[in-house]
């Protein structure tokens, strides 16, 4: 298969390039804004799987240049998209009360803009029955329990949810499916740097195996859902 991946960089994004290359038959295209973190991916990679079709880009999806820079490496490299994972995120932990404009609109452009961009770009370049994932959050899921400070974060995530549904249904003649996995806490530099000391009850190496085998076989059962990962819900 064909797999773009954004957020490649670190956490769960970072672990499940290595699940998605342990198939030779899958080549990946690892996106995140950062050269000296896809070099570090691409090592790690190399010693895991050992000759594997894996190409990390530096680019920001959200002001990048598609026309002209991804576009035409994705549609030389791979022709056709079968799975895009939409893992790139941020998260802000501050009281409402210290919330400001700007705050919410660097998560929404984060969490959900940025998304819009990639998923309108290669909208042309997907194959038939691909598969968007997108990477929601328990903090956005509909009933789950809520923890103070991520108001701006959780509200992003929960558009993303939502889109992910409204799209699911626009894409269904172009049979493409679309899902949100809405992921429990894993023990991720982001989670550590919003709550330090905080010990997630999955590892990100754990959950990066679970987005890679959902990304790759999840179609074939859901289509606009957004399922909660998470050992309790709420």
């Amino acid at each position: 298969m064909n797999i773009i991946i954004t957020g490649a960089s670190s956490g769960v994004g970072f672990e499940a390039v290595f699940d998605l290359l342990a198939d030779p038959k899958n080549q990946v295209i690892a996106l995140a804004r950062s050269e000296d973190k896809l070099a570090r991916l691409a090592s790690i990679n190399e010693q895991l799987n050992p000759g594997s079709k894996l190409y990390p880009i530096a680019f920001d999806i959200y002001s990048g240049d598609y026309r002209n820079g991804l576009i035409p490496f994705v549609t030389q490299v791979f022709g056709k998209v079968d799975v895009l994972i939409n893992n790139a995120g941020q998260l802000i932990n501050k009281p409402f009360v210290e919330l400001n404009q700007t705050d919410f609109e660097q998560m929404m452009q984060n969490n959900l803009f940025s998304h819009v961009k990639m998923i309108q770009s290669m909208l042309p370049h997907f194959s038939e029955n691909a598969h968007i994932v997108n990477i929601g959050s328990m903090g956005g899921f509909q009933g789950s329990v809520k923890f103070p400070g991520l108001i701006s974060y959780s509200a992003s995530k929960a558009a993303l949810h939502n889109l992910t549904e409204c799209l699911a249904e626009e894409l269904k003649d172009q049979k493409i499916k679309v899902n949100c996995l809405a992921l429990g806490s894993a023990q991720t530099e982001m989670l550590e740097k919003a709550f330090p000391g905080y010990e997630a009850p999955v590892m990100a190496f754990e959950m990066g195996k679970y987005i890679a085998d959902f990304a790759l076989t999840g179609h074939k059962f859901f289509n606009g859902k957004i399922i909660p990962v998470a050992t309790t819900t709420p």
